[in-house]
């Protein structure tokens, strides 16, 4: 409690506390193209998407999931970028903030700075989330700790443990689809489920 009191202090408003997130420069040094930290959000949101971290295009336009990854993202929710990209109903709020650089066979994990600084005083400023979307297995292990299953198809698969509060999802970038193609259960069922939640959300 004290630590959220003196972080309320310091950033009196969501928007003060998202100019210094963006201000941000805690991993500097590990950050092949600099820091760009890319992420949206406001008070009013009431679906809130965690994904992993910004890919190299994503850093170079500063909107978040502007890739494939993200036209595959707002397909399996039944959006338009028009409603994907409204900060007043959702908020988008990665594991990591910045582009983390490459690794063996894609892109390095998100940085646990940034949750480590960030997450929990972004979190408590946005009262109104209702689902959080929990993208690729970063997100599942930080939200939903001992509760996740043993692998990423066994979490996707139990969604309904999670809900209404969280709705557990694979990555949806293209390198993911042999895994999409070996779970054809994954867009056949749980996608379903997931636009209509969001269509009765909208509605409200």
């Amino acid at each position: 409690m004290r630590q959220s009191t003196e972080a309320a202090n310091v950033y009196p408003t969501l928007e003060s506390l998202l100019a210094a997130v963006r201000s941000c420069r805690a991993c500097e040094a590990h950050l092949p193209l600099g820091p760009r930290p890319v992420l949206s959000a406001a008070e009013t949101a009431h679906i809130l998407v965690v994904g992993q971290a910004p890919g190299v295009r994503v850093h170079t336009t500063g909107i978040p999931w502007d890739d494939p990854s993200g036209e595959r993202l707002r397909a399996w929710m039944g959006i338009d970028k028009d409603a994907f990209y409204d900060k007043s109903r959702i908020a988008i709020i990665p594991m990591g903030y910045c582009y983390p650089g490459r690794g063996n066979g894609g892109d390095m994990p998100p940085r646990r700075e940034c949750a480590t600084l960030w997450l929990d005083q972004l979190l408590a400023r946005l009262p109104r989330i209702e689902l959080t979307l929990l993208i690729g297995q970063y997100a599942q292990r930080h939200f939903l700790g001992r509760r996740r299953k043993q692998s990423l198809a066994d979490t996707v698969r139990a969604w309904r443990e999670y809900t209404p509060r969280y709705m557990p999802l694979p990555h949806p970038s293209p390198r993911n689809q042999p895994w999409i193609t070996h779970h054809p259960w994954f867009e056949r069922q749980l996608v379903p489920v997931l636009r209509a939640r969001i269509n009765a959300m909208a509605k409200r």
